[in-house]
């Protein structure tokens, strides 16, 4: 029997091994989905913080002559070049996790849509990435750019959420009854965390950290929308400590405690840097840090609202 006419019998019996349950390697992927993301908003922010902005002078090559940074291009295209190839690792978790689902394709049509999304927005956000390098990174494109990245935190962590049963219509958790006022509550409070990071890019195209000497600013007043900036991030602390108030005076346990635990101590952290990089002069680590922070506060904030939306009112 040739190589070719066994094809489809090596084809099911590898489809034949892929998992018929929400397994361990399903979940694995999934984390690894969300601390990837992660990491992309952390080296693409090396990437502006360094001024490696324009390591890589042309896409979708790195140089007109080379797919890849050279030696003589300096640590400024070893990052930008590694934040480009951090890309394509996403794409390979994204595509492993549809493979382990595709026999669930139908019965987990949940986590195969998500995974589906995460990467689908890898040739969206490379696409980005390249008109960000063609505009000599322009900050409204460059502020895209990690939107986009923010709203892929969010997927991944409803894909974790979904994939460990605790939300969603097959969850296997188990969770307590809260007061019905926290669903709104948890769904403004994730709504403010989004408005605060779409100011803060605001913010950050006004300021000092541009990616390279050259590029250009948005010419908004930087002092003006730091204030502004910091509005939801108000809302959002309000509104968390009304939910844990609400939930501690009702002895309510449970994962939408801790979640909100979470999000109180993300947003406070994001508080203390935030007011810490504005009377120290915006410091670069400290802007890093904050981005960091972003993507932390996202996938809290949607942990709470997801929990609380899955769980039963009373």
């Amino acid at each position: 029997m040739s190589t070719a006419s066994r094809l489809p019998q090596i084809a099911g019996s590898l489809i034949a091994r892929l998992p018929r349950t929400v397994d361990a390697r399903v979940r694995r992927l999934a984390v690894a989905s969300l601390v990837g993301q992660t990491l992309l908003v952390v080296t693409g922010g090396a990437v502006r913080l360094t001024s490696s902005g324009l390591g890589c002078p042309t896409w979708p090559r790195c140089t007109d002559g080379s797919l890849v940074n050279t030696p003589e291009m300096g640590i400024h295209g070893f990052i930008e070049f590694g934040n480009r190839l951090l890309t394509f690792a996403l794409a390979a978790v994204a595509v492993l996790m549809l493979v382990y689902l595709w026999n669930l394709r139908k019965e987990r049509k949940d986590l195969f849509l998500l995974a589906l999304g995460l990467l689908a927005s890898i040739p969206a956000q490379a696409v980005i990435g390249g008109i960000t390098v063609l505009t000599n990174l322009n900050p409204w494109v460059v502020g895209l750019h990690f939107l986009v990245s923010m709203a892929l935190v969010v997927i991944a962590t409803l894909l974790i959420n979904r994939a460990f049963g605790r939300t969603g219509r097959y969850a296997t958790l188990r969770l307590p009854a809260l007061p019905a006022v926290l669903r709104p509550v948890a769904a403004a409070v994730a709504l403010f965390s989004a408005v605060a990071v779409m100011l803060g890019v605001v913010v950050t195209g006004a300021g000092p950290h541009a990616g390279d000497a050259d590029a250009p600013r948005n010419d908004l007043d930087w002092d003006l929308f730091s204030h502004i900036h910091a509005v939801p991030a108000y809302l959002i602390t309000a509104g968390t400590l009304f939910a844990l108030v609400l939930v501690f005076s009702r002895r309510i346990t449970g994962p939408f405690r801790t979640a909100a635990l979470l999000l109180l101590a993300v947003t406070l952290l994001q508080g203390v840097i935030g007011f810490t990089q504005y009377y120290n002069g915006i410091p670069a680590l400290l802007v890093g840090a904050h981005m960091l922070g972003a993507a932390l506060l996202m996938s809290a904030a949607t942990n709470a609202a997801d929990v609380a939306r899955s769980s039963p009112q009373k």
